[in-house]
C-alpha cells in the first residue's frame, strides 16, 4: 500500500538517516520475506480447517488464529489459554434472558482468539454467529475423536482445482482423509 509513502514519513526518514526503498507494485517477488510468511499462514490455516473439518467461510478466522499462534512461537506462552481449532465448546449463555430450566450454555466451535483482549472467538451453532466471549468450557477430546458433520461438503472433501475454479468436490472413490499427527502440528507451530 501507499500508507508509508508520504511527506511526513520522508521527512522523518531523512531526519534519522533511513534509506526508504519501496518495491514495484504487483511484483511480490521483491518481498520474499512477506510472501513466505503469508504462505506459512495459509498452509497453517488450511491444515487447521481440514483437521477441524470446518466450513470454508471460517477461513479468515483460521488465518487469524494461525497468525496469533505463530506470533507467540519462540516465547514461553501460557498454554492454558491455547485450544484446538475447531474444538467443541460451550459458551455461557449469559446475554439472553433465560429461564430456570433453559440451558445455561450454547454449543459452539472454537475458531480463534481476540487480538486485543483475553477472550475467544466462538462460532455459536444455535445462532449461527461468531461471538467474542470469555466464559467458555472446552471439550477438545470430542473434536479430536469424532467426525463433525456439516450441511455442505467439508473442506476435506475438496481438492485443488484450476486457479479460476478454486476448490472442487473430489470423487467419492478417492483416498480417505487422515488427520494430521501431533508431529505435523509441532512442525507447523
Amino acid at each position: 500500500g501507499t500508507e508509508f509513502v508520504n511527506q511526513t514519513l520522508r521527512d522523518y526518514y531523512e531526519e534519522v538517516g533511513i534509506s526508504h526503498e519501496t518495491s514495484v507494485a504487483h511484483y511480490p517477488q521483491q518481498n520474499g520475506v512477506v510472501e513466505r510468511r503469508n504462505r506459512t499462514l495459509i498452509e497453517a490455516a488450511r491444515t487447521m480447517l481440514i483437521y477441524a473439518q470446518a466450513l470454508l467461510f471460517l477461513w479468515a478466522e483460521a488465518v487469524a488464529t494461525a497468525c496469533f499462534t505463530q506470533n507467540r512461537s519462540g516465547k514461553q506462552p501460557d498454554l492454558s489459554y491455547f485450544y484446538v481449532f475447531g474444538a467443541l465448546c460451550y459458551p455461557t449463555n449469559d446475554s439472553e434472558n433465560i429461564g430456570k430450566l433453559q440451558p445455561k450454555a450454547d454449543i459452539g466451535i472454537f475458531i480463534g482468539y481476540t487480538s486485543t483482549k483475553k477472550a475467544f472467538h466462538i462460532y455459536n451453532r444455535r445462532t449461527r454467529r461468531i461471538v467474542e466471549i470469555i466464559h467458555v468450557d472446552f471439550d477438545e477430546l470430542i473434536a479430536m475423536a469424532s467426525e463433525q458433520s456439516s450441511s455442505g461438503p467439508a473442506l476435506n472433501d475438496m481438492i485443488p482445482g484450476t486457479i479460476s475454479s478454486g476448490l472442487m468436490q473430489k470423487p467419492s472413490s478417492s483416498i480417505s482423509y487422515v488427520p494430521p499427527s501431533r508431529n505435523d502440528w509441532d512442525l507447523l507451530f
